[in-house]
C-alpha cells in the first residue's frame, strides 16, 4: 500500500508541475482517475440519449438505412475528429481544453472565438440532453398511465407539448445542479455508475427486443431506404411561439435539392441523429485538471468514449430498427416518443416500461455529466477574463466546485431551450458550434505542422500521439467538420444556421469594440510548448 500511495502522489505532483508550466496553479481538486474521466465523456455522448431523441428524425429522412449504414459512417469520421483532439489534449491538459489549445497553436483572437463556440456548444448540448430526458419521462408517464395525448395542464398546455416538457426539464435539472454544486467526486462516482447503466441498458434493450419482441424485420428491411420524409414540405421554422417563413429553402441551388426530394439528400439530412449523439466528448479535456495522469487519461477518455459509444450505439439502433412494427415506419417516425412506440408494440407492458426507465435514467445521468463539463469550460474562460462577469464565475468554493459557473450556465441552458422551440434546432445548434470549436485547434495544429512552424503536436510534446499519420487524420477531420457545419445549417434546422450567423456577427463586434483591447489570453509561465510571445498577446489583431 505505501508504494501505491507514493505512486499516486508522484503522479499528482507531476500533473501539478505540468499544469504550472502551462500557466496555471492547481485550484480544482484532482479526484478523478482514467476511468472516471472516460466515464464523464461516455455519459455525455450517451447513446441512450442522442440516438433515442433523434431516432424518429433519422428514420423520417433516411429510413431504416440511416441506422444500419448512417451510424457507422458517422462513427468512422468522428473517430478521426476524436483522435485529432486526443493528441492535442495530451499536450495541453487544462480545464480550458479547446480554448487553451487554440491559444497555444494560433493566438488569442482565434482562442477567444473558439472559447465562445465551445461554451455555446456546451450550453446547447446540455439543453438538448435535458429536454430529451423531459420528453421521454413525459412519454413514460403518459403512455404508462394511459393519459390522453390531448390532455392539458393549466398554464402549460398539452402534456405532449413544448411548454409542458420545459416544466419537466426544469424540475429534473434541479438535482443535477445540486449534485454538481456538492462535489466533483460525487459526479465522478455517478458517471462511473452511468457507464455501467448505459452498457447494461443497451444490452438489456437489445436482448429484450431480440428474444422477447414480437417483430423481427430482417436484413432486407434494415438496409431499405423507405422513408416518409419530404424535404419540399419544409417551409417554416419557429422561434419560441412565433412561426417564420424559411429563407434558405428559396435559395436557387438549395431549392432544387428540396424540390427534387432525392433519397441521397434526405439521407444526409438524417445524419444529424448520429452526429449530435457524438458531441460533448471534449468533457475529458475540460476535466483534465481534475484527473490524475492527465496527459494520457484525458486523451484516452476522448478517444475511447467515442469508440465504445460507436459499438454500443450500433447494437441499440439495429435492435430497435429490427423491431419496428410491420408497415409502420411513418407512425414510428412521427410519434413524439418513437423508441417507446417501438417498445410498447414489440414488448409486454412491463418490459416496455423497463425500456423507458433505462432510457430516462441514462438521459438524466447524461445531463448531470454535461453540466459538469459546461461549468468547467465557463470557469476556465472566466479565470482568463474572457467573458463578462468573470470575477464571479471564476470563483471556486471551499469544496472545489465552480458554483457560480454551474448556476449561470444551467440558467442559460434553460433559457436557450425556451428559445429553440424544437429539439432538432437545439441539437443542430450544439452540433455546429461544438464541431467548429473542435475544428479550430485541429486546423491550427495541422496548419502549423504543414508549415513546419511550431507549436504543433508530436511525440516530444504529446505522450498520446498519432505519429506520422497525424496530418492525414487531421485533414479528414477538418473536411468532415466543414461538411456537417453546412449540412446542419439548412432547413429543417435553418434556425440553427441563422442563430450561428447572428452569433458570429455579435461576437465579432464584441471582440473589436471591447475584448481585443482587454483580453490577453491565458497567463503563460515557463517555456513548455511554445505559445505566442508577449508582443503578440498585446496585439489587437483578430488573428491573435
Amino acid at each position: 500500500m505505501p508504494n501505491i500511495e507514493s505512486d499516486r502522489e508522484r503522479t499528482h505532483r507531476e500533473d501539478r508541475e505540468h499544469l504550472r508550466r502551462l500557466g496555471y496553479a492547481e485550484e480544482l481538486l484532482r479526484e478523478m482517475g482514467g476511468f472516471s474521466n472516460f466515464a464523464v465523456s461516455f455519459s455525455v455522448i450517451s447513446v441512450l440519449t442522442g440516438s433515442v431523441l433523434l431516432y424518429g428524425y433519422g428514420l423520417r429522412y433516411g429510413g431504416p438505412r440511416i441506422n444500419t449504414l448512417g451510424w457507422p459512417l458517422v462513427s468512422i469520421f468522428v473517430l478521426f475528429v476524436a483522435a485529432s483532439m486526443a493528441e492535442i489534449a495530451s499536450a495541453y491538459p487544462t480545464a480550458g481544453g479547446l480554448y487553451y489549445w487554440a491559444y497555444q497553436l494560433g493566438g488569442r483572437g482565434i482562442a477567444w472565438a473558439c472559447a465562445w463556440l465551445n461554451l455555446i456548444g456546451q450550453i446547447t448540448i446540455t439543453s438538448g440532453i435535458n429536454i430529451a430526458a423531459a420528453i421521454y419521462l413525459t412519454g413514460l408517464v403518459v403512455d404508462g398511465f394511459g393519459i390522453s395525448a390531448d390532455a392539458t395542464v393549466p398554464w402549460l398546455g398539452r402534456v405532449n407539448g413544448w411548454n409542458f416538457w420545459l416544466a419537466v426539464m426544469f424540475l429534473q435539472m434541479v438535482p443535477e445542479v445540486l449534485i454538481n454544486l456538492r462535489s466533483v467526486k460525487l459526479v465522478a462516482r455517478l458517471s462511473e455508475f452511468g457507464v455501467a447503466w448505459h452498457i447494461a441498458g443497451v444490452a438489456t434493450i437489445a436482448l429484450l427486443l431480440t428474444f422477447a419482441g414480437r417483430y423481427h424485420n430482417g436484413l432486407g428491411f434494415l438496409l431499405s431506404g423507405s422513408h416518409p420524409g419530404n424535404p419540399a414540405a419544409i417551409r417554416t421554422f419557429q422561434i419560441g411561439p412565433l412561426t417564420f417563413h424559411s429563407i434558405l429553402v428559396h435559395v436557387p441551388g438549395l431549392r432544387s435539392l428540396y424540390e427534387a426530394g432525392g433519397y441521397g439528400f434526405c439521407f444526409v439530412l438524417g445524419l444529424l441523429q448520429a452526429q449530435w449523439t457524438y458531441t460533448g466528448y471534449d468533457a475529458s479535456a475540460h476535466l483534465a485538471e481534475e484527473t490524475l495522469l492527465a496527459r494520457l487519461n484525458s486523451a484516452w477518455g476522448i478517444f475511447l468514449s467515442v469508440a465504445v459509444s460507436a459499438v454500443a450505439g450500433y447494437i441499440l439502433l439495429i435492435a430497435l430498427t429490427n423491431s419496428i412494427p410491420p408497415n409502420q415506419i411513418l407512425e414510428t417516425a412521427t410519434n413524439p416518443y418513437p423508441v417507446l412506440y417501438i417498445a410498447r408494440r414489440a414488448l409486454a407492458p412491463f418490459l416496455a416500461n423497463v425500456v423507458g426507465v433505462i432510457i430516462f435514467g441514462a438521459m438524466w445521468l447524461c445531463g448531470l455529466a454535461s453540466i459538469t463539463s459546461m461549468a468547467r469550460m465557463c470557469f476556465a474562460f472566466a479565470r482568463d477574463h474572457g467573458m463578462p462577469g468573470w470575477r464571479l464565475t471564476s470563483r471556486i468554493t471551499p469544496n472545489g466546485t465552480p458554483a457560480a459557473a454551474i448556476a449561470l450556465t444551467s440558467t442559460v441552458t434553460f433559457l436557450v431551450t425556451m428559445y429553440s422551440a424544437t429539439y432538432s434546432v437545439v441539437t443542430s445548434l450544439s452540433t455546429i458550434s461544438l464541431y467548429l470549436a473542435y475544428g479550430i485547434p485541429i486546423f491550427l495544429n495541422w496548419r502549423n505542422r504543414a508549415r513546419g512552424r511550431r507549436p504543433f503536436t508530436d511525440a516530444s510534446s504529446a505522450p498520446w500521439n498519432l505519429g506520422r499519420y497525424s496530418s492525414s487524420v487531421n485533414l479528414v477531420a477538418i473536411v468532415w467538420i466543414a461538411f456537417i457545419t453546412l449540412l446542419f445549417s439548412i432547413p429543417p434546422n435553418e434556425l440553427a444556421g441563422l442563430t450561428m450567423a447572428a452569433t458570429g456577427i455579435g461576437l465579432l463586434a464584441y471582440w473589436h469594440i471591447w475584448q481585443r483591447y482587454s483580453f490577453v489570453g491565458p497567463a503563460i509561465q515557463g517555456t513548455l510548448l511554445h505559445a505566442n510571445d508577449m508582443n503578440d498577446r498585446r496585439s489587437p489583431s483578430l488573428s491573435g
